[in-house]
């Protein structure tokens, strides 16, 4: 049986997909594979190129029905027993593939985490909150990890035991969440490996901004994660939790008023995530909106 399986799921990518598929690949075992989901054609042509260099690169046409069906497609054809998960436009670190496996050595671990680090300046204000949510994530992992608690996977960058992984609602707005609930529900643990890094693009203005983040928050609010057993996230837990960890981020004022505007966009984001996943259900296919500054 292959060993490995990572799958990158990739839409309208094909200027940043083969700079994902080659990260990868430093590090794949021999008898490991990465099986690229995605639709169009021109970033298939990119995937089917390196497909020619190298067998253990397959795609998988994805009809479009978004990214929880694409990745039910890939977990289904997947030969490996783990699973590693990644998008189209991230960058994996050197080294970062081995550090995300290894502590699935260990018989409890169900799956790992990695850890997202931005690429965006932090001299501009969308810049500086990416750094500063990014850092609020790593911290809130390892005291959570360090204490036994339950923690999320980060969809940028993670890995799972093929068996422990759930069909994924086609509807589902954080399938990152919907998979980690799943396995802890289980009675498995969740690691973290920050040495496990992924580089990642953040948006660069307030409306891309809020489409991405109304998406992934959106998923939260979702009875797939509100009826769950654990908890990590919510608009209540990032008050609670964050708002102390935020304050002191700021290293001069600037950045202390920057926060101070975070503070007010995570309130309009949150009522906006009430309002349209709670209250008008607008499906997935409208949420899901391309946000081309990351990429």
């Amino acid at each position: 049986m292959t060993s490995l399986s990572i799958l990158i799921t990739s839409r309208n990518e094909p200027d940043t997909i083969g700079q994902a598929i080659e990260a990868c690949l430093r590090d794949l075992p021999a008898d490991g594979e990465i099986i690229v989901v995605c639709p169009d054609p021109p970033t298939r042509a990119v995937v089917m190129e390196w497909a020619a260099r190298d067998e253990r690169v397959r795609h998988l046409y994805d009809m479009g029905r978004g990214k929880p069906a694409a990745l039910n497609l890939g977990v289904k054809a997947a030969k490996g027993e783990i699973v590693a998960f990644t998008d189209g436009d991230v960058q994996i670190d050197r080294g970062a593939l081995p550090a995300l496996l290894l502590p699935l050595q260990k018989a409890q671990v169900g799956a790992v985490t990695g850890r997202p680090i931005s690429v965006s300046p932090r001299d501009t204000m969308l810049g500086y909150w990416s750094h500063l949510l990014t850092d609020a994530a790593h911290a809130a992992r390892q005291s959570r990890q360090m204490s036994g608690q339950f923690l999320l996977c980060s969809g940028y960058w993670f890995a799972a035991r093929r068996a422990l992984i759930p069909h994924i609602p086609e509807d589902a707005l954080a399938e990152d969440a919907v998979i980690s609930h799943r396995i802890a529900e289980q009675g498995w643990q969740i690691a973290y490996a920050p040495q496990a890094r992924v580089w990642v693009k953040y948006p660069t203005t307030y409306a891309d901004w809020l489409r991405q983040k109304v998406r992934s928050a959106g998923g939260y609010v979702q009875d797939y994660i509100m009826r769950s057993s654990v908890h990590m996230r919510s608009a209540r837990t990032e008050a609670q939790e964050g708002a102390g960890f935020a304050w002191r981020y700021g290293r001069n004022w600037r950045e202390k008023l920057w926060t101070v505007a975070l503070f007010a966009a995570r309130l309009h984001l949150w009522a906006l995530v009430y309002w349209r996943v709670r209250v008008r259900k607008v499906p997935l296919a409208r949420l899901w909106q391309r946000v081309a500054s990351t990429k």
